[in-house]
Formats: structure tokens, sequence, C-alpha cells
């Protein structure tokens, strides 16, 4: 099978030892050749534009990149561990479920002249502080645990980047990869909350679904413009999250041992780092990648896609399905 340039990634490197170690989650390459086969017919224009779809009419790039680093320092855990429920949170006449809730907050907050792109600011942010920006239906999960996030991030960005994310992206080589100056290389050596590795059985494994997120948000919103774009686009892996698991679990290609898929059906929690976890994310950056190749196999040269591309056609179908995932909780994902 054709390999595209993406099986080059320290990512899907390291995922490739726990696809051969696995013990809960097996990938069928019969099961992605039959999807492939109707899949590569299907449209998948490039998407472009501003993440936030509830309030999307920011323009200027050095704002655009700011406000989309505090979204993905904060991008995880919107439904509420015990309950269920998921957050909401009412901006613009209307109720934002889910990150979308997230994204009405924070521009309520801009809209009330709260700093939340100034890196002064979040080093000093208290708990009480971030309630209020992320007033909604139910308490933000896991709150004090984004007051130390954003208290680590904005430090950073103070001290090296005159309190701007922007400014360092400017610093950065403009590629997930190059010689350790890329954005990748340096957002995960700069930022911990964005390094987001694990172990299985003794070996490391990246799995960086955040940065790698926030940098495909980046060019989608910039790339067209002409303001920012990833040079390496084509090593970008899938996002390892909740919700690309379950479509390739509905489609076949993810089968998961009966005592796993038991757990996951009663909602139980499969905690951060466990091999059942490990391997459910890792399972995910490689089906995603045979998928896409498979995929590339079908659809002439000019119509190839990258991994994010089918990561998001499969997010998209599924995202809103009563299916049941697993839930884990971390502040990866």
């Amino acid at each position: 099978m054709y390999e595209s340039p993406v099986w080059s990634s320290p990512v899907l490197r390291s995922v490739r030892g726990v696809v051969e170690r696995s013990r809960h989650v097996r990938t069928s390459v019969e099961a992605i050749e039959q999807v492939a086969s109707w899949m590569a017919y299907e449209e998948f224009a490039f998407p472009s534009g501003a993440v936030d779809e509830a309030v999307s009419d920011r323009t200027d790039p050095a704002e655009i990149i700011d406000v989309s680093f505090f979204y993905a320092v904060m991008n995880f855990a919107f439904t509420d561990f015990d309950s269920g429920m998921k957050f909401a949170a009412d901006y613009g006449g209307r109720t934002w479920s889910d990150s979308e809730g997230m994204f009405a907050c924070v521009a309520r907050a801009l809209d009330d002249g709260v700093p939340l792109t100034d890196g002064a600011y979040l080093a000093e942010i208290s708990r009480a502080e971030l309630g209020r920006v992320f007033t909604g239906n139910i308490e933000l999960p896991m709150l004090d645990e984004r007051v130390e996030i954003l208290n680590a991030a904005g430090q950073v960005l103070a001290e090296r980047y005159g309190g701007s994310a922007h400014r360092f992206v400017a610093d950065c080589a403009p590629a997930m990869y190059a010689a350790g100056n890329g954005l990748m290389e340096r957002l995960v050596a700069e930022f911990p909350r964005f390094n987001d590795v694990s172990t299985h059985d003794g070996h490391e494994v990246q799995l960086h679904k955040l940065a790698q997120l926030w940098l495909w948000q980046l060019h989608m919103a910039l790339a067209s413009e002409g303001a920012f774009a990833v040079a390496d686009l084509d090593r970008m892996t899938a996002f390892a999250d909740y919700i690309v698991p379950v479509a390739l679990r509905l489609m076949d290609i993810l089968s998961y041992a009966p005592d796993l898929e038991a757990a996951i059906n009663r909602g139980e929690l499969i905690a951060a780092d466990s091999p059942e976890e490990v391997e459910i994310r890792a399972h995910t950056l490689y089906a995603t990648a045979l998928l896409t190749d498979a995929i590339n196999q079908i659809r002439p040269p000019s119509a190839a896609l990258v991994v994010p591309q089918v990561d998001f056609r499969l997010w998209k179908a599924y995202h809103a399905t009563f299916w049941p995932h697993h839930l884990t909780r971390t502040i990866m994902y």
C-alpha cells in the first residue's frame, strides 16, 4: 500500500510500535480498503475559515492567532464526568454547546474587554475570574486544571514573546518540523500543556492532538489569505479524540477487546495513559493514515487528500452520534 509523507512524522513512527504491541484494539486493513472504495468518491472540499463559527468576524491575522491559541489551550473536557451534561453558554441570541460553548464564552469576554489574549493576564488569572468567563449551564469541567494551564502558558508568553501567541508563531519556522525550530516541535517543548505523550509497554508514544489541531486551524483560517500556512501539512496526523474512534469503530475499521467494549458501553472512565486508552488513540492515528493513503490510491493526484481532511470527514459525520464513546479524564483532548 502507498505510504504518504505522514508516515515520516515522529507521531506515526511512535504509534506504529503501539499497533504492533496492542492487546485491546485492532485495526482491519480489509475494512479500510472497503471503506476507501466508496469514501474516495465523496466530495472533500478543503476546509477554510475561522475555527469559531459562533463568532467568525475576526480578520486580523495576529488577533486570529492569539484568540485561537487560547482556544487550543482550553480545548478539552466539555462534558461533566458525573452527570454526562455538556457545557453550554449563551451568546448572540442563541445557545452554543460543547466546544462552541467555549468559543461563545471567549467572544463574550473579549466583547467585555477581558484581555484573554494577553499572556501577562493569563499568568495571573484566578479560578474566580476564569469561572466568570465561562459562565454557562454548568461549571466548566476541570476548572482548576484550566487555571493551572493558563497560568503556565501565560507566563511563557509574557516572559519570551511579549505576551502574544502571534509573536511565538513568527519566531518559529512555518512548518511542523524544521530541525527543532518547527512550530510543533517548539510548541510541545515550550508549552508543556501541549506535550501530549504517553507510554505503552515502556515506550514513549507521541500523540500531540491539540498541538496539531491548532496548526491545522491556523492553516484553515489564514492560508487562503496568504497570512500563514503549514509548509509540511502532509506530515500532519489525525487528532486523537473521542469521536473519530467511534466513526472507525462503526465502520469496522477498529475493533475492541470484549472487556474494553463493555466498559465503554457502560460509560466507565478509561484511565488516562492506560494501555487501553493509549491503544484507542494510537490506532485512531494509524487507521486514519492508512485510510487516507487508500483513498488517495483511488483519487487522481489533483484531488489527493491530507489526513486532517479525512479526520474532519469522520468527526463531522459522527460528533453528534448517540453511539457510546470512551471517556477519559484528561487535559489532552
